[in-house]
């Protein structure tokens, strides 16, 4: 089979992207053609598949973009078997002869655009009927896959869900060490930028200092590079998600502190299974399925949200959380808690290391998304969704 994977918006080393759903299918033997902005990006195509290089998307700048893409994509998918596309803006450029094309929803993109500082007021009344209606064209026309449960509730149809595990080391990682907590993905005011710095701020009296692992938004940049300037922080910036998840093997704690908004409140962040994965206790913000799972597993600690807050003193050890607390209060004092206590973090790492193994695995699921693909490639207009309530692992 040969498969034409396409984004505009996401990095081409976007872990979902091309570290599973490409590795999947290379591995299956299938050929893929894979556009994406690798210039723009600063990355080298990998071994083993034909790169189409695009302008990236990104902010209210996306004619460009979205231009050069519907050229490209209707070169690249051309010989293709099959069509993949991450990203809602392609939608609008499909070409109009093309294979049976797949859309892969990585998120709620009408509650996203709480997360857009960079949209303008009136856009955001103007945007969520529009993207109904392209979404609604989509189910009519495309094959869905779906990143998250949740996402079923935005449409009529039953639509595979196709989860963001992560590939969890057959062997378990090192125990979490003493003196420094780590943050991976992509960092933003939404995702907790002010606290986090504000908490690294806050733990280097203690010696324990903060890695934060991922690009960022431009808003934040300007805090994070002084952060970084006075040795509050240590910002390494974008790395291949590979390469993250090994730099943060070790760590006391990893940071999940994401704000309570729409886009969030559905979703399990991807990164609390990636610290899971790698033997890390998680500090994560009450969102609800964040929260059932660090709580289910007892493989963290569950913060409130709320403000950064300003540095109240010293912050001791306490049995529990309070939602008085700031932010920086009650993340400070869990990881303080698990300094002082190496035999419950090390518990805490285990458990979740065996928790991801046995249920947040991606080889476990690989082969169904890529059978799913094959079906669609080799009968476009025969094979429907799975059942409701279905999902790609069996």
């Amino acid at each position: 089979m040969r498969v034409c994977v396409a984004t505009t918006v996401h990095h081409p080393e976007d872990a979902r992207i091309t570290h599973r759903q490409i590795r999947a299918l290379l591995d299956a033997g299938h050929e893929v053609t894979f556009v994406a902005p690798f210039t723009h990006c600063n990355v080298t195509p990998s071994p083993g598949i034909r790169a189409v290089d695009v302008p990236r998307a990104v902010g209210l700048h996306r004619s460009r973009a979205l231009r050069a893409s519907s050229s490209a994509l209707r070169r690249a998918s051309r010989d293709a078997d099959l069509l993949l596309v991450h990203d809602i803006e392609l939608l609008l450029t499909l070409p109009r002869r093309r294979p049976p094309t797949v859309w892969d929803v990585h998120e709620d993109t009408i509650a996203a655009l709480d997360t857009k500082s960079y949209l303008p007021g009136p856009l955001r009344g103007v945007l969520p009927p529009l993207i109904r209606a392209i979404e609604s064209r989509a189910e009519r026309r495309l094959h869905l896959i779906l990143a998250e449960e949740a996402y079923r509730a935005r449409f009529p149809g039953p639509h595979p869900v196709v989860p963001n595990h992560t590939y969890v080391p057959p062997t378990p990682p090192p125990p979490p060490g003493d003196s420094r907590v780590v943050y991976v993905g992509h960092i933003s005011a939404a995702r907790g930028a002010a606290e986090m710095i504000e908490v690294a701020r806050r733990l280097r009296p203690y010696g324990i200092r903060l890695d934060l692992i991922g690009p960022a938004d431009a808003a934040v940049r300007p805090m994070l590079r002084d952060a970084q300037r006075e040795g509050v922080l240590d910002w390494f910036g974008y790395v291949p998600n590979r390469h993250a998840l090994r730099m943060a093997e070790g760590a006391l704690a990893g940071l999940s502190l994401l704000h309570d908004l729409p886009n969030y409140r559905q979703s399990t962040p991807t990164k609390i299974v990636e610290y899971m994965a790698r033997g890390i206790p998680v500090v994560t913000t009450p969102l609800p399925n964040a929260a059932s799972l660090v709580g289910r597993v007892d493989c963290g600690t569950i913060v409130p949200f709320g403000e950064a807050g300003p540095d109240t003193g010293a912050v001791t050890g306490a049995a529990s959380e309070s939602a008085s607390d700031t932010v920086a209060d009650a993340v400070v004092r869990a990881v303080l808690r698990l300094r002082d206590d190496p035999d419950r973090r090390a518990a805490m790492g285990t458990r979740g290391y065996v928790e991801a193994l046995n249920h947040y695995h991606w080889p476990a699921v690989a082969g169904e998304f890529v059978a799913l693909l094959e079906r669609w490639a080799e009968a476009p207009g025969a094979v429907s969704a799975l059942r409701p309530g279905r999902t790609v692992p069996a």
